[in-house]
Order: structure tokens, then sequence, then C-alpha cells
């Protein structure tokens, strides 16, 4: 009888006073009980998708990595390189505007390849000022602890990358993440510029990583909010030039990318969807109230 009283008046309250003890737990409390409710499964191929910006990335890594060895051993001509970084630019650029062609005005457009010309000269003549300073930055340092730092920088830099799509007419800030990974991999590819014979290979190998861990980056996200096909395409690719450049240089070397790029996009996937069958989340009237915001209001000025 005074089981039935207090399920009648059990309240989940403590500041008032009852004839039950806080202890006291009704048969009813677990009827809430709900488990997994925000629970969306994964599918395989969903995966693969979202794990391509990772592989492209990494691709972007090893296919720099392959142009410093070319060019310390001496089999890449440094001009050569100028010339593919200045067209590899320009491709890129064509890339993006025809996927901004439809986001922005006019005015607006002119006024972006006004201040992109005016940054592409003016990173051009700053590199090329800093080369030969860039040259002797490390004379003092031995080349194991140049390559141990590089490593560092490197896992660092694909670590702390930005993989999220750009969304068109996007305007927001860089991550501080992604901005600390893209120092990393500029003061990695500095260090490694330093072990170059002249200054021309540095300058060279200087533009190029600037293109691939600075504007790349940027191309790659706003390719995601494009077609899958298109970021399909970029993966395939970036993947295959990876292994023709590395191939040739190390076979070890090739297989380690490719043992990288299968687990990424092939094996972590398929682990991820086989382990969420044994996701368990317990919700019910004991967890803590979560406020409703509503977001349309700012406090920022």
């Amino acid at each position: 009888m005074y089981t039935e009283a207090w399920e009648a008046e059990w309240e989940r309250v403590l500041w008032k006073k009852k004839p039950y003890p806080d202890n006291y737990v009704p048969r009813s409390f677990l009827a809430s009980l709900s488990r997994n409710p925000n629970f969306r499964p994964y599918t395989y191929w969903h995966l693969v998708i979202l794990s391509c910006p990772i592989s492209q990335h990494l691709a972007s890594i090893f296919v720099f990595l392959a142009v410093f060895m070319h060019l310390q051993q001496q089999l890449l001509d440094p001009r050569a390189l100028v010339w593919i970084s200045v067209g590899v630019f320009l491709a890129g650029y064509i890339a993006w505007e025809l996927l901004e062609c439809s986001n922005a005005d006019s005015k607006a457009r002119y006024m972006n390849r006004a201040k992109t010309l005016k940054a592409s000269i003016l990173v051009f003549l700053a590199l090329m000022s800093l080369s030969p300073v860039l040259k002797t930055l490390t004379a003092a340092t031995s080349s194991d602890s140049i390559w141990a730092l590089s490593a560092c920088l490197f896992v660092l830099n694909a670590l702390l990358a930005d993989y999220t799509a750009m969304k068109p007419r996007s305007h927001q800030r860089e991550r501080l993440t992604s901005v600390l990974s893209m120092n990393a991999a500029i003061s990695s590819s500095v260090v490694l510029a330093s072990r170059l014979s002249d200054d021309l290979s540095v300058f060279g190998l200087i533009l190029f990583s600037v293109q691939s861990f600075a504007l790349f980056p940027i191309l790659r996200r706003r390719i995601q909010g494009t077609a899958k096909v298109l970021q399909i395409t970029l993966t395939v690719l970036t993947s295959a030039l990876s292994v023709v450049l590395t191939y040739p240089l190390s076979n070890t070397a090739a297989y380690i990318y490719v043992a990288c790029f299968i687990f990424v996009t092939f094996i972590a996937p398929a682990v991820l969807v086989w382990a969420q069958r044994y996701k368990n989340e317990i919700r019910g009237t004991w967890d803590p109230a979560v406020p409703k915001v509503n977001r349309r209001f700012s406090f920022s000025r």
C-alpha cells in the first residue's frame, strides 16, 4: 500500500520533503529507457567516399617527398619543376573559377581575381628572394635530425589537417588545427629544402610545397562539396601520381603508401561498420536536461 502511494506522488526532485526515502526508485522509472536514440548506421561505401580526402592528403605528402628526392638526386631539373608548379597553379585556379562561377557576382569575382594575382606575385617574389637564406638555414644540423624532424612535422600535418567539405559561398575562417597543419608542412618543406644543392632547387621545392599544402587543401575541400565523381577522380589521380613518382626511387616507400591507402580507404571503413553493431548508448530520465538554445539569436556583434 505504501509503495503504491509513493509511486503515485513520486517526483524527480530532492528539495521537497517526501514520505519516501531519497534513494527510492519506482517501478516506472525505467519505462522511458531508450537505447541508441540518435544512432544512424553507417554504410560502407559512404564511409569510403568520406575517406577520400584523407587519401588525397597522404598522396600529396608522398608526391612532395618524391619530388624532393628527385631534386636531391638531380633526377629532376628545378626549372622544369618551377614551370610545372606554375602550370598546376593555373589549372587549379581555372578549376576553382569553374566551381565558383555560379556562386558569386561579376564584381566580387573581379576583386577576387585581382587579390589572387597580387598575392601570387608577392609570394613568388618573396620565395625567390628568400631562397639563398633558406638554403643555408640548417647547415649546422645533421641530416639524421633533419629527416626525423621532417617526419614528425608531416605526421603532425596529417593529423591536424581539415578534412571537412567547404560549402559554396562560405567565408568562414580557417580552423586553428588547419593553420597549424599548414605551418607544420611548410616548416618541414623548408628544412628539407635546405638540403638541396642550389638556390633554384630550393625555390622550386618551396613553391611546390606552398601549392601542395596551402592551396591544394582549399581546392580539395571545395571539391568535396560537389559531385562524388570529381572527388573519386581526384583521389585516383593523386594516388596514381604518388605511386608513379615513388616506385622508381624506393619500392618499400611505394608499398608503404599503397598499404596506407588501402587501410585508410577500404579497411578502416569496414572496421567502423563492423564496430557500430556494438554501440550501446542508454538514455533515460536520469540524464541531465539539455537546454535548447535558439541559434537564430547571436550574442556576437
